[in-house]
């Protein structure tokens, strides 16, 4: 039975949150920053203070029993909430301070952080920023948590409770092995797609997801193989050792094509291509600082965005 006196805190709720959204004892501590032993006792505490179980373990998988469905989302209020007062007691829409915990996705973070981070230490010298790269879905878990502030990935994330804000576009560039038929070309048909071998992202990149769509909407069939990458490093490289083309952000071409026989070919206008944008959670209450965060983004994006 429950003490009616028992109040939990914050850390405990948040071990209780991180473990049902990964389902995995030793993510859900990284994800916390704190031991597998230190969550397992804010879980066990929270549990024993209310006098219910919230979580089902074995030595093979993690499940949230009923009762804990029935509390998650009250859970993730309290976070929030409390998220929000932090925030609020910082002075919403005052300049950023302190740490600030910035995720990126793959095909982002090695081409925006070389601008970002100088930018941040000049215009905004009292943030002290944390960066983790990650694919979208686990990027934006770790927003719901509170382990996050913002993240900045391809939009729409379509995530209640999110604000999107977009940063920039860019288009899509096709990179070729050099002496392809294809080479220079700039007049590209989305059709061209159909007759190529195209080299692909493993799958959970935002990328790859994009690309197949691009693929479906001229009912290409992208040719599958066992090559398996996840950067577009690797990928490219194998384009350099004649395993096929691929696509790549455009600006990710200046970095990626420096290595290697690579060539380039693009799209007829209208291009096909993205949009990048830099995403927190609503509660927030720092909506202001964010904005004023997402606009020094754009204003250092890297070559060949807009």
């Amino acid at each position: 039975m429950a003490d009616q006196t028992y109040q939990p805190t914050l850390s405990q709720l948040r071990a209780f949150v991180a473990v049902a959204e990964y389902r995995h004892f030793g993510t859900a501590a990284a994800r916390l920053g704190v031991s597998q032993p230190t969550l397992s006792q804010a879980l066990a505490a929270l549990e024993n203070g209310l006098g219910v179980q919230l979580i089902e373990r074995s030595t093979r998988r993690v499940l949230v029993t009923p009762a804990g469905s029935q509390l998650l989302a009250q859970a993730k209020v309290i976070l929030e909430a409390a998220d929000g007062f932090v925030a609020a007691a910082a002075g919403v829409g005052e300049a950023l301070t302190g740490p600030l915990r910035i995720g990126l996705i793959p095909t982002v973070a090695p081409y925006v952080l070389p601008v970002l981070l100088p930018a941040l230490r000049d215009q905004l010298p009292s943030v002290r920023p944390f960066v983790v790269e990650d694919q979208t879905a686990r990027l934006l878990d770790s927003l719901r948590v509170g382990v996050l502030d913002v993240a900045v990935l391809a939009l729409p994330s379509e995530a209640p409770g999110m604000v999107e804000i977009p940063v920039y576009q860019e288009d899509f560039v096709m990179v070729v092995p050099a002496g392809h038929a294809l080479a220079g070309r700039t007049d590209l048909s989305i059709d061209v797609l159909d007759e190529l071998p195209l080299l692909l992202l493993d799958e959970g990149h935002c990328l790859r997801d994009q690309t197949l769509d691009l693929c479906r909407s001229v009912d290409a069939r992208p040719v599958s193989g066992d090559t398996r990458a996840t950067s577009l490093t690797t990928v490219v490289q194998c384009v350099a050792g004649g395993l096929g083309v691929t696509l790549v952000p455009d600006s990710a071409v200046a970095v990626e094509t420096g290595r290697g026989d690579l060539a380039t070919a693009r799209f007829a206008a209208p291009a096909p291509g993205r949009a990048i944008g830099l995403v927190f959670r609503a509660s927030s209450g720092r909506a202001d600082a964010y904005r004023a965060l997402a606009e020094l983004v754009t204003s250092v994006a890297p070559k060949g965005t807009r």
